[in-house]
């Protein structure tokens, strides 16, 4: 099951409303359909403004949003949620998530306040983020909602990684991957700078068709339209055998994302 549209657009730490809403509408008109933004980034005002300035139809688009860590608790769910629909300037939001497994989130608590906003329509479908394989089955047996998705960090340098892979993928659980060019680290790595070389590419587009052919929805984040373009090609490249075999297997294993309490560090 693939519930997650594939090459989304990621909006973290566009917080320059004009911009950020402009690239929202570029990257609708040019084609994407999977809009990426969370509490935590404030700016799902200026998202918003985007999908309203863009001529692609609501039932179109496919928007993601967060609850912040601090608004885990089951009040705060609703009441975050309510003002996120009022930023956003929307009825319903296509898919959230629990951002990240700390601070306020109380298994119990938390996801029976996602359940209640999934049986009342206000979302249609239910997401984690930043959840180890534990994490992920604690919630299934909690949730009476399905999980649809699970985002994480995943690029070259931090690739795929057992059992968190093998448990999404039984459960049909989606995996988005933010952060796909590790902030920049990953497009100068020898192995993904020599695989763009043999196909006449950019290292980005590489990072990106690595991360499609591991059935991973990644959602860069890029401004400006030519940004946004490049990355959009990158389903035009047909990476070999070889090179997914050389990008797995680099020797390097670096997580950019762990804050303090995160369940990475166990």
């Amino acid at each position: 099951m693939t519930t997650v549209p594939g090459l989304g657009l990621g909006t973290s730490g566009n917080d320059d409303p004009d911009q950020c809403a402009d690239s929202v509408a570029t990257a609708l008109k040019i084609g994407y359909r999977h809009i990426d933004t969370a509490q935590m980034y404030d700016n799902e005002a200026a998202v918003g403004d985007g999908i309203a300035q863009s001529d692609v139809p609501r039932e179109e688009v496919f928007l993601a949003t967060k609850v912040h860590p601090s608004n885990l608790g089951y009040e705060d769910v609703h009441e975050s949620v309510a003002a996120s629909l009022d930023r956003l300037g929307l009825d319903t939001i296509d898919l959230l998530y629990v951002h990240w497994p700390t601070q306020a989130y109380d298994p119990e608590a938390t996801l029976r306040a996602f359940d209640e906003l999934y049986e009342a329509g206000t979302i249609d479908h239910v997401g984690v983020s930043n959840f180890t394989a534990p994490l992920v089955k604690e919630a299934r047996d909690i949730l009476a909602a399905p999980i649809v998705a699970n985002q994480i960090e995943v690029h070259p340098l931090l690739g795929p990684r057992e059992p968190l892979f093998s448990t999404c993928r039984e459960h049909d659980i989606d995996i988005v991957g933010y952060a796909p060019f590790c902030r920049g680290d990953a497009l100068d790595d020898p192995t993904v700078q020599a695989v763009a070389e043999r196909h006449d590419t950019s290292p980005a587009q590489v990072c990106l068709a690595w991360l499609a052919s591991h059935d991973v929805a990644a959602i860069p984040k890029a401004t400006g339209r030519a940004h946004i373009a490049e990355n959009a090609r990158a389903a035009d490249l047909e990476l070999t055998g070889d090179d997914i075999e050389q990008l797995d297997t680099i020797d390097r294993r670096y997580r950019r994302f762990d804050p303090e309490g995160s369940p990475w560090e166990k």
